[in-house]
């Protein structure tokens, strides 16, 4: 057997169920609690098939209905807050086995965030960390697993004021080397944007914009894989 297909073996048997969810946001270094304004899944299974409707904001994630919205400016400081289970300590946050890109994506809503399915191309990609150094294959979720779960992106100021979905996404890819393989782990949290401006930045659907063919969705990262272009397209940096 090839090492590398050993590898992908031995990392599917430790980390397989090494499953996770987004339970916190922290608004400018401010903590504001356990799933709060967080649309939750019922588990933390991962999606795997990047036609769904679950790829947009995880399973029943479609409505935020019960969900409270927080209250931002443009230009604020987001953090994200990602766990295996309900518990910050005794266990990593994210299984160390599970290397892949971290994304984050907003998408404006017609009227009011809990109502909004974030269906259609309405989500711009606004954050992207994949593989960080070839040599030493140390990727994204190395980052925020030794951050303790946490990645931040800062809101682009440009934005229009209204509310919105942010949708953070973790892709593990210790077994991707065939669709579906891929693991995405998805939260959406709903924000109320304050102040911005009239940017109207380039937006792509989800699903939609993702195929099982991409290769940064099918790929073998046990491979000496010496660089890793993200699904979903570029940053928009506002």
């Amino acid at each position: 057997m090839k090492t590398t297909s050993i590898l992908s073996l031995l990392a599917f048997a430790v980390a397989s169920h090494a499953h996770f969810t987004m339970q916190y946001i922290w608004i400018n270094g401010v903590d504001q609690g356990q799933n709060v304004d967080i649309r939750i899944p019922p588990n933390n299974n991962p999606v795997t098939d990047v036609t769904s409707t679950d790829l947009t904001c995880n399973v029943n994630g479609l409505s935020g209905a019960g969900v409270s919205t927080a209250t931002i400016v443009a230009g604020t400081n987001i953090t994200f807050e990602w766990h295996q289970h309900d518990q910050r300590t005794g266990e990593d946050a994210i299984s160390a086995g599970h290397k892949g890109p971290v994304q984050v994506y907003i998408a404006k809503a017609p009227s009011d965030a809990a109502s909004f399915d974030g269906q259609g191309a309405v989500w711009t990609k606004i954050y992207s960390s994949g593989l960080l150094n070839a040599q030493t294959q140390q990727w994204a979720t190395d980052v925020v697993n030794a951050n303790g779960g946490k990645h931040s992106v800062v809101i682009p100021a440009s934005l229009p004021a209204g509310q919105y979905l942010l949708r953070a996404e973790i892709i593990a890819l210790h077994v991707a080397e065939s669709y579906p393989g891929a693991q995405f782990y998805i939260g959406c949290t709903q924000v109320n944007i304050s102040g911005g401006g009239s940017a109207n930045p380039p937006k792509i659907a989800l699903p939609g914009a993702y195929q099982g063919s991409d290769p940064g969705i099918t790929v073998n990262i046990y491979n000496n894989l010496q660089s890793y272009t993200a699904p979903g397209g570029a940053v928009w940096s506002g």
